[in-house]
């Protein structure tokens, strides 16, 4: 499989706050990476400088073999990367199928017809068809959370990023929404994600990367990470000699 995106030594500091610390990975086409870590650690802020909404102060981006690091947010979605937020803000004055069309039409850059029925094909595939025409605040958190994949979709992603898509949601809601990203998966779409409800994430992922202060920690095989004695007391609070 070729590599779709590559960090290379990438850092990002606020002052003496290090989001980003030399992270250094690569995500080949079609896997499912799974990201852990402690709240504060900078995994959003990855997210952030992978989508060009936050720039580096060294390193680079390498995005289907291009280096996009001076590229701004907008031409990295056109090329396709495509992410979810953790807390989701949809035009809650649209409709669920204003709010994918906008996707479609400013990230994909697809016009009329084409438009329609791209949003009309995620709709069905993210379960939310039957809500086309509810406005997106009046919206359950489990509609939400699929909207926001929804709109992550209708850009069309080579590469999709998602941000606690799980949070908040009850067991049975969660199951659900895992299924549909299993789904996404299966389909050949490439997947970044973060997330603190550990079995969701264990449920997709083919490899799980553990950061701490900004910094990778370990990567590897899920349940070989999720059984090492430092990710257990960094990322568990379980001391490794307990």
């Amino acid at each position: 499989m070729s590599t779709i995106l590559k960090l290379d030594n990438l850092s990002k500091a606020f002052g003496a706050v290090t989001v980003a610390d030399a992270l250094t990975f690569e995500v080949k086409q079609g896997e499912a990476l799974g990201v852990i870590g402690p709240n504060g650690a900078g995994k959003t802020s990855m997210f952030n400088l992978i989508t060009g909404t936050l720039s580096a102060n060294s390193g680079a981006v390498y995005f289907n073999g291009k280096n996009v690091t001076s590229h701004s947010a907008a031409r990295r979605s056109h090329a396709g990367i495509a992410r979810s937020f953790q807390v989701p803000q949809p035009f809650s004055g649209m409709t669920v199928f204003e709010n994918a069309l906008i996707a479609a039409t400013q990230s994909a850059m697809l016009k009329g017809r084409a438009a329609e029925q791209l949003c009309l094909q995620v709709l069905e595939q993210t379960g939310l068809l039957p809500k086309a025409n509810v406005l997106a605040g009046r919206l359950t958190l489990l509609e939400r959370k699929r909207l926001e994949l929804t709109r992550a979709l209708c850009a069309k992603p080579k590469l999709l990023l998602l941000d606690e898509i799980a949070g908040g949601l009850t067991e049975a809601e969660c199951k659900s929404l895992v299924k549909t990203i299993q789904d996404i998966h299966v389909s050949g779409v490439t997947i970044i994600w973060i997330e603190h409800v550990v079995h969701a994430l264990l449920a997709v992922v083919d490899r799980l990367i553990v950061i701490d202060f900004g910094k990778k920690i370990a990567e590897g095989a899920p349940q070989a990470i999720m059984n090492s004695p430092e990710v257990k007391e960094i990322y568990l609070g379980i001391e490794a000699d307990a």
